[in-house]
């Protein structure tokens, strides 16, 4: 069994990662790591981790750790990613990866000179609702595609909480801006060309609080809108001409809702329904990490090339949402 390691106690870890790797048929979490050790020996005796470290540089020297998990604040993942594959570690590291396109290079050296997998953690690209939307674009079920329509929001006015902390990577665009984005990107295979955007900062946090964003792919056009003031909406909507896919849960399966995308007809008339009742995307992820860590070629993992493509768009939003007009990507 692969043996993760995972630096801090972030919730998204023991919510969601840890109990999936856990639940994973080739990975087990061995080791996890906490600036304050007693928050560490909490989470280690919930999930019988044998292994607590008071600093992430022991961890990261454990020859009892395979692969890390980096679920730390946003400002952090750069440099802990660095240093992971430098202690030869394969890495999982939390979205963002990066604040800035030009930062995820020096990742990828590190990756390359340690031959290591490095790779950001968009866990909704292992999920098959994704994979299936892909494919029903691709098979021409809804035509010629024409337009995307996403939203991601939820209310967080928390001051403590790091998304609402700007020297800590926070923001909206950093923490979901990513998704409507990256899933657009993954189901379409095509790149934006350039975006126009309006990004709304909070006057007392000073992080985006509000984006709203056109981006125009050439052959279509992904309109959205992200809020960390705003009620919790989730939804992705494909229109072609031929037809449309809704996707009812698109980021956080199935917390947010039922796992299902609706492929509608063009005259409304008829839908088919695909469900994925089982499916569990921080447990696919984890495993494909695991595969491609192992050498399997079979294995496709979000890659640090990719993450360039998708970080790219988002400095290019932020840029747009700093005059009226177009930006290039």
């Amino acid at each position: 069994m692969f043996r993760w390691g995972v630096l801090s106690t972030a919730r998204i870890g023991r919510e969601q990662v840890i109990p999936q790797i856990q639940d994973s048929e080739n990975g087990v979490v061995t080791a996890i790591a906490s600036r304050d050790e007693s928050k560490a020996q909490a989470v280690a005796d919930r999930f019988g981790i044998p292994h607590v470290f008071s600093s992430y540089d022991a961890l990261l020297a454990s020859p009892e750790v395979d692969g890390v998990y980096i679920p730390l604040p946003t400002s952090d993942h750069v440099a802990f990613a660095i240093k992971a594959a430098d202690a030869g570690k394969h890495v999982l590291v939390e979205k963002p990866l990066a604040l800035d396109a030009k930062e995820i290079a020096r990742v990828i050296e590190a990756r390359d000179r340690n031959n290591v997998v490095v790779s950001e953690a968009f866990m909704v690209t292992y999920h098959p609702q994704w994979h299936k939307v892909r494919d029903l674009i691709a098979e021409g079920a809804i035509g010629r595609l024409r337009h995307v329509q996403g939203v991601f929001c939820y209310h967080n006015v928390d001051p403590d909480n790091m998304r609402n902390k700007p020297e800590l990577g926070g923001g909206g665009l950093p923490d979901i801006g990513v998704y409507p984005t990256v899933t657009t990107r993954f189901a379409t295979g095509l790149e934006p060309e350039r975006v126009q955007a309006v990004v709304e900062r909070d006057p007392k946090f000073g992080t985006d609080i509000y984006s709203s964003v056109k981006a125009d792919f050439g052959t279509f056009e992904l309109s959205f809108y992200v809020s960390t003031q705003m009620a919790l909406r989730q939804s992705m909507v494909f229109h072609g001409d031929k037809g449309f896919i809704e996707v009812n849960a698109p980021f956080n399966t199935p917390d947010y809702g039922d796992t299902r995308v609706t492929l509608f007809s063009a005259d409304h008339n008829s839908a088919s329904i695909f469900r994925f009742p089982r499916a569990r995307q921080y447990r696919l992820q984890a495993e494909a990490i695991v595969r491609a860590a192992e050498g399997g070629a079979e294995a496709t993992v979000f890659t640090l090339e990719d993450s360039i493509r998708n970080q790219k768009l988002i400095d290019a939003i932020f840029r747009a949402g700093a005059h009226d007009g177009w930006e290039t990507v």
